[in-house]
């Protein structure tokens, strides 16, 4: 039996499927012949909650998404792939109203109950007459379920589809996630949808939400670098009626945090998930900045690609948040999983070896102490090997 809360990445739960949600899944041509279209309907109005990019060069579809989900409902989330329709000037918010138009008219919704998101190739026009042609008819493409395969078909540099799914009581959770790079959400490229026939308030809902992508997506980095169409967002249409609300929290936090990690580890190129871990810290915001810091280093990154024991990057990532005064190196504690290599000074090269032969391992947890309170955030990311170098010196071509 199913436990409450408990996550299955497996799509062997079709019958569990929430309740009122129906899916299309295309390839439109968009760039190639892969999958690049997918329209998430909600059989009615659903609760919604949305956060989005803060990039002052967002996606033209963000400020219609933001408009749209303002009021808290929401019906449909319209998808495509492989291409961003960022930098695309009028023209391109004139292309989002067109699809969310058509979507609209083909399944009878209001226009402004859907949300539209766009990712792929930065500065290119959507090509309309093909996906004017893929929405003809998009009513009779719509089937139960099949949320495993929406997530297929909103990859783009991703090796494999993000997909998650959980019971809270009578209610279903389905959560399904893209992103490989241009990966340091803000917010308040990195797309992520949930779908539920759980009953919440739509106020309700905004705040569990808000609290599981903090905690989550906002801890996330593969680059250091915001996308311009970083977007997460939840339906919740009610139908298997009320939950516990916290046992709801507990598992979209916890579906939420699963979702970002595997981001992390398929982050473009990379070969090991990095976990860093950095507590008695003076507020949630010093740990969360020191973790980041040390995430979001090329220099760290890199030794951990090469193997190289040189914890010295730690300190540095450490010490280049010059501002914050109350960090002092005596005070401060350095572990490579549960071996501690630096407390108020070194603690000897014969630890080298071990930190050597750790970093063969494919998940690497890092922990630093600073010893000014008693807040710690968690933050997840990758190495920086060759083949991101490969695979983003050739991403438009």
């Amino acid at each position: 039996m199913q436990k409450v809360g408990e996550i299955t990445e497996e799509s062997n739960l079709q019958g569990q499927m929430p309740k009122g949600f129906y899916t299309c899944v295309k390839n439109l041509g968009i760039k190639d012949e892969t999958l690049d279209f997918t329209v998430i309907l909600s059989s009615e109005l659903a609760n919604a909650a949305a956060m989005f990019t803060q990039s002052r060069f967002c996606g033209s579809p963000i400020p219609i998404g933001r408009e749209n989900v303002a009021n808290g409902k929401l019906q449909c989330f319209v998808i495509n792939s492989k291409n961003a329709n960022v930098a695309t000037g009028e023209q391109g918010i004139q292309n989002v109203k067109e699809i969310v138009n058509l979507v609209a008219q083909e399944l009878e919704i209001a226009p402004e109950d859907i949300l539209p998101s766009s990712t792929g190739v930065i500065g290119h026009q959507l090509p309309m007459d093909k996906i004017r042609n893929g929405i003809k008819n998009l009513k009779a493409d719509l089937v139960v379920g099949q949320l495993e395969k929406s997530a297929v078909a909103i990859m783009t540099t991703d090796t494999y589809p993000k997909f998650k799914m959980c019971k809270v009581g009578d209610a279903t959770l389905v959560g399904i996630a893209k992103g490989s790079g241009m990966i340091e959400p803000n917010m308040a490229t990195m797309l992520s949808y949930f779908v539920t026939d759980a009953e919440i308030p739509s106020d309700t809902l905004q705040t569990i939400f808000n609290e599981a992508v903090n905690k989550s997506f906002n801890m996330v980095s593969v680059d250091a670098d915001t996308s311009t169409s970083d977007t997460v967002a939840i339906m919740a249409n009610g139908l298997a009626g009320k939950v516990d609300l916290q046992q709801f929290k507990e598992a979209l936090i916890d579906m939420s945090i699963g979702l970002a990690k595997e981001i992390a580890r398929d982050g473009e190129g990379a070969t090991k998930l990095v976990e860093i871990t950095v507590d008695e810290a003076s507020s949630f915001a010093q740990a969360k900045k020191i973790a980041k810091s040390i995430v979001n280093s090329p220099l760290v990154k890199t030794a951990i690609f090469g193997k190289d024991p040189n914890w010295g990057r730690i300190a540095m990532a450490i010490g280049k948040c010059e501002d914050e005064l109350d960090i002092h190196p005596e005070n401060v504690s350095i572990y490579f999983g549960d071996l501690l290599i630096y407390q108020g000074r070194p603690l000897g090269d014969e630890n080298l070896i071990e930190i050597q032969n750790y970093l063969e391992n494919s998940e690497i947890k890092i922990r630093v102490s600073l010893r000014t309170g008693t807040h710690e955030a968690t933050v997840w990311g990758c190495d920086l090997s060759y083949d991101y170098v490969e695979i983003n010196g050739a991403y438009t071509t």
